[in-house]
């Protein structure tokens, strides 16, 4: 994080994050009138702050070497077309979504799953978390999980729950295509699964912001990670947030930063949203939270419903994928084909 680079005080270190100033490029495109304003210190303490700024990117030249990375990346579309064509996808373990996916979440993408409380969000990065490590030879990237904890709804047993049931998968796979016993071994263990979630647990927006910009650095030291959760993006900017265009500045570099992790390190990033109700045509309606603009964040967007008493995947957005609805339950193995005995609990 090149915020933590600064020789200057914590505290002052978050205003900056919590200003949205989260590299030293955009604190030094600040006047010291305006970054006083924006964190609340006097011009003063600004001049200072931004003085080390420009000292620190004096001193490590890799910082501003990013526009020109970038500038030397260019590519054909045909090159671009191959790559959609042989891009590596995370199964949901419920093949009627995974067919509407083109075979699951697709790495280098960033790709949003919303819906209403209980409709399985949770449910379903958690069983990303365990499927990206089923190994190649199961069809799998054989990869580890980031697991970024906002609310408080991550569950350790049922992680395990999951990682048992997908070693069951495994092992009955094995049998069908295998003649030895030697052959149908898993070598996979649910304790082994366990230790290759990194679980994050963040507890304010500044947070959130600071451990996004830290990511970078932490995948350089494990490579194997193929698929950032975050669960969710929405939970701590829908409080204390006076001013909305500050939010939107906040959350549009975090969503870019997050885009740049994926195709840098070709990872899938999922980030799991809420609902918001929106007047729409005279009615208010349920749509997804954070607004208009973040929806363009976003690679893919999925919106997760109820049917009836069925849980429901609709594509609503995505540059390579046709607008498709597949029902899927959420079972004691984890995210399955729907079914008629995995009904909707109503409670009285």
């Amino acid at each position: 994080m090149e915020v933590g680079m600064l020789p200057i005080s914590a505290s002052k270190r978050g205003k900056l994050l919590a200003a949205g100033y989260t590299t030293l490029h955009s604190i030094s495109r600040a006047s010291p009138s305006h970054l006083a304003t924006d964190i609340g210190v006097s011009e003063d303490e600004a001049c200072e702050i931004l003085k080390y700024a420009s000292q620190t990117s004096a001193l490590d030249p890799s910082i501003g070497s990013s526009n020109a990375s970038t500038l030397e990346g260019g590519q054909t579309a045909w090159t671009m077309l191959n790559e959609e064509k042989f891009a590596t996808r995370i199964t949901t373990s419920c093949a009627d979504l995974d067919n509407i996916l083109g075979g699951g979440i697709t790495c280098k993408e960033v790709t949003e799953l919303g819906g209403v409380p209980g409709i399985g969000k949770t449910q379903i990065g958690i069983q990303l978390a365990v499927n990206v490590q089923i190994p190649p030879e199961y069809g799998g990237l054989g990869g580890k999980a980031i697991y970024i904890d906002t609310e408080g709804s991550f569950m350790v047993e049922r992680v395990l729950q999951i990682a048992e049931a997908c070693i069951e998968d495994m092992s009955e796979y094995s049998h069908h295509f295998h003649n030895t016993v030697q052959d149908c071994e898993v070598k996979l263990h649910p304790n082994g699964i366990l230790e290759n979630i990194f679980y994050f647990r963040v507890c304010s927006y500044t947070e959130q912001i600071a451990l996004v910009n830290y990511l970078d650095k932490f995948i350089e030291e494990h490579k194997d990670v193929k698929i950032i959760i975050l669960d969710s993006v929405t939970f701590h900017f829908r409080q204390d947030f006076d001013d909305m265009a500050l939010r939107t500045r906040l959350l549009s570099e975090m969503a870019l930063k997050l885009m740049k992790l994926a195709r840098k390190f070709c990872l899938a990033v999922v980030l799991l949203n809420q609902v918001t109700t929106k007047y729409i045509e005279g009615s208010y309606q349920l749509t997804l939270a954070l607004g208009d603009s973040w929806s363009h964040s976003c690679t893919n967007r999925i919106v997760l419903f109820w049917n009836g008493d069925e849980r429901h995947a609709y594509i609503d957005k995505s540059p390579s994928l046709k607008s498709a609805s597949a029902a899927y339950s959420v079972t004691t193995r984890g995210i399955r084909n729907s079914n008629s005995s995995c009904k909707r609990i109503k409670m009285v």
